[in-house]
């Protein structure tokens, strides 16, 4: 059901203004992570194009990193949900470039995470060959304390990192700017 493709579709994250195609959008965008269930596919970025054509759908989702675990899994349930709204045939495309970002997270899907307990990326990607990034202190989704330090580079899954709220001693997991 899956393949890695290029495809005439734009692969932009933009929602189609075209009825029909926002239809299998809006459709595909109510698939939850399956690592983060509090974030649909549409509010990570993953979701990258959708369109109605002749015999049923065509999906395109990007990966947040090339050996994400969790994309058979979004795979799977894209097509479910897009069967389910009443399209028969079913294309679901893997695309790898460009590379997903942090950067494509919605702001609602950042605040999502907040509230989930998991500190949002902040600031954007670093473009490549430009400045080296300072980091700065990440917020405590708990207190909101600054006074945090990483405990360990990966957390829960590998975009994530492991810190630790030095106010409120609780652990938690910042999604990596990527």
């Amino acid at each position: 059901m899956s393949a890695v493709t290029e495809h005439p579709l734009t692969p932009d994250g933009v929602r189609p203004e075209n009825p029909a195609d926002a239809a299998v959008w809006d459709a595909a965008a109510q698939v939850a992570d399956p690592e983060i269930p509090v974030l649909s596919i549409a509010d990570l970025g993953i979701l990258r194009a959708a369109a109605a054509t002749p015999d049923g759908a065509v999906v395109i989702i990007t990966p947040t990193y090339s050996g994400c675990p969790a994309m058979e899994t979004i795979t799977t349930d894209v097509g479910a949900a897009v069967r389910a709204a009443g399209y028969a045939e079913v294309r679901v495309e893997t695309v790898l470039t460009p590379a997903w970002t942090t950067d494509w997270m919605t702001e609602d899907g950042k605040r999502k995470l907040r509230e989930y307990g998991i500190t949002p990326p902040s600031g954007t990607a670093p473009v490549r060959g430009g400045p080296v990034r300072v980091g700065l202190s990440v917020k405590c989704p708990r207190c909101d304390s600054l006074q945090t330090q990483e405990l360990a580079r990966f957390g829960s899954t590998a975009c994530k990192a492991l810190y630790q709220c030095r106010s409120c001693l609780e652990p938690f997991d910042y999604f990596k700017v990527l």
